[in-house]
C-alpha cells in the first residue's frame, strides 16, 4: 500500500505502472483504476486554476489510515493513493487511486470507498483562480458513506 503526493504534475498512469511491477505477476486479477481531473467550471463560473494545499504528515497519515480501513473491509492485496499539491491547471490530473485484489467486485468496491473517504477525510485545502480574477476557497462537500462504501 502506498501513498504519494507530488507538487509537480501527476502522471497517474505511470506511478500505476510502477507500483504494478513490484507486485508479484499472476497474485491478483483485478486492479480497479480512478483518475481524477481538474475542471475549467466550478459553482457556475470558469476556473482557471486551483492550488492545493495541506499539512505534511497529517494528509497522508489520514490516508494511509483509509487505505488500512480499506483492506479490512475488502480481500485488497494492494492499493495506491497518488495525489497532487500545489497549483494545478484544468485537465491535469489531482488524484489516483488503484486497488488490487484477486477478483474485481472487492477491487471496484475498495476503490470507490478509497476515493470517497478520501474526498470526505483527508486535510486537503482548495483555492481557486477564477477566469474574472478573483480567488475562493472551497468548501469540502463530502458523501456521506453507505456501509458498503458508497457515496449517498
Amino acid at each position: 500500500m502506498a501513498v504519494v503526493l507530488h507538487s509537480e504534475p501527476l502522471e497517474p498512469f505511470n506511478l500505476v505502472n510502477e507500483h504494478e511491477g513490484g507486485l508479484s505477476p499472476g497474485s491478483f486479477g483485478a486492479c480497479a483504476l480512478f483518475v481524477g481531473t481538474m475542471r475549467d467550471f466550478n459553482d457556475g463560473d470558469a476556473v482557471t486554476a486551483m492550488t492545493l494545499e495541506h499539512y505534511p504528515g497529517m494528509t497522508e497519515r489520514e490516508l494511509a489510515l483509509i487505505e488500512d480501513e480499506a483492506r479490512t473491509r475488502w480481500p485488497v492485496q494492494d492499493s495506491l493513493i497518488g495525489h497532487r499539491v500545489g497549483r494545478v491547471e484544468p485537465g491535469q490530473p489531482i488524484v489516483v487511486v488503484a486497488v488490487w485484489s484477486a477478483h474485481r467486485q472487492a477491487a471496484f468496491d475498495a476503490c470507490r470507498f478509497l476515493m470517497e473517504a478520501l474526498k470526505e477525510r483527508a486535510t486537503f485545502w482548495k483555492q481557486e483562480e477564477l477566469q474574472d480574477g478573483r480567488r475562493r476557497w472551497v468548501s469540502p462537500s463530502p458523501q456521506p458513506l453507505s456501509p458498503e462504501g458508497r457515496g449517498a
